[in-house]
């Protein structure tokens, strides 16, 4: 890579490390994706617990519904490429032979090549970078090969906005919890272990997360019914 092209991905990781939040560096990572590597359309599909996947951020709802296919179906490269971890390019879909499904119900959706790249750090598996273009043989391998070092961007950045989000959530939560003991302690003449333990009580015999047990202690003032 030369001078000019480091510069460039200097300035592309800076930006998506400046979105503040999951949702905003997800949206960022589409819109920057779709600038970097030439293509009309761009998505980021996002795998949750349970190996559920996602389509969370579109350039145009054209992606999500060829996303949702891919769901409905049961294949795609999108979808591949989280699985088997690489990279996949499809010339034409027209003609596209792996997924054959898939690729012929996105042709009257006017998509006719894909870019499908991993996004993943060491410890985990995060979803994938999609690029769609209206035309055939549209992808080179060079375009993969810029699509894989913006990927790589896009993943850390990812992965560093969801650990901050679970960490302002894990802190909400403790704050949350700490007030609605305070409010049993106050109400039932209780100690703080007491309190914390009515609440994970009402939590697993209810089967609701402990979090939104205090979180109607302290809006009600009141244990759920």
């Amino acid at each position: 890579m030369n001078e000019a092209g480091a510069a460039d991905f200097a300035h592309i990781a800076m930006a998506l490390h400046g979105a503040d939040g999951v949702g905003a560096t997800l949206d960022r990572i589409a819109e920057l994706a779709r600038a970097t590597v030439d293509c009309d359309m761009c998505g980021v599909m996002v795998v949750h617990k349970g190996k559920r996947v996602e389509t969370a951020a579109v350039t145009s709802e054209l992606v999500r519904r060829a996303d949702e296919l891919q769901i409905e179906v049961g294949e795609g490269p999108c979808l591949q490429a989280i699985e088997a971890q690489s990279v996949f390019i499809i010339a034409d879909t027209m003609t596209e032979d792996r997924w054959p499904v898939w690729s012929r119900a996105v042709v009257d959706l006017g998509v006719r090549s894909v870019l499908s790249i991993r996004l993943f750090t060491r410890q985990q598996t995060i979803g994938s970078l999609n690029l769609y273009s209206a035309q055939p043989n549209h992808f080179t391998p060079a375009d993969a090969a810029i699509g894989g070092i913006f990927a790589g961007h896009a993943s850390v950045a990812l992965a560093a906005a969801q650990t901050e989000s679970g960490l302002r959530e894990a802190m909400e939560s403790r704050h949350l919890i700490g007030l609605a003991q305070g409010i049993l302690m106050e109400r039932f003449d209780l100690d703080q272990e007491q309190a914390f333990a009515v609440l994970r009580r009402y939590s697993q015999d209810r089967n609701i997360k402990l979090r939104s047990v205090a979180q109607h202690v302290v809006q009600e003032r009141a244990l759920p019914e």
